[in-house]
């Protein structure tokens, strides 16, 4: 089967050239697309348990935890304890919310130039492909 034509290889790579779109906006304000997705997720969520943020996400724990330490090293979320003192607890530092706000415009930005380069209909359809995955 050539490559152009498996379903798996052409999302891999239009999933990296969409993230690095957003990467290299994001750049600026030292995080990537996944850290600024995790943040937002934090945000929407806070305060929530390392579990239920690996949920939401469809990461498994593990790996939700590891860059959650990330974010912590960088200032940016707080790790805590709830009732039960065996859970990790996600809430988002002051600095953390300030990177969000700053951030947004620059999402906001990618979100128009994809947009605008796929046209209002083919962007309509791409989403609703890829919902239906």
């Amino acid at each position: 089967m050539p490559s152009e034509t498996c379903h798996c290889i052409v999302l891999r790579q239009a999933s990296r050239k969409v993230s690095s779109y957003y990467d290299e906006a994001l750049a600026p304000l030292g995080v990537n697309i996944g850290q600024f997705s995790l943040l937002r997720n934090i945000r929407r969520l806070e305060p929530v348990s390392l579990t239920e943020l690996a949920g939401k996400v469809e990461l498994d724990r593990s790996t939700v935890g590891r860059n959650t330490k990330v974010l912590e090293r960088m200032g940016l979320v707080t790790i805590g304890h709830g009732e039960d003192q065996r859970e990790a607890m996600l809430t988002l530092t002051d600095r953390g919310h300030d990177l969000l706000r700053q951030g947004a415009p620059l999402w906001d930005g990618v979100q128009e130039d994809i947009e605008d380069r796929l046209g209002p209909e083919k962007t309509k359809q791409l989403l609703e492909l890829l919902k239906e995955l």
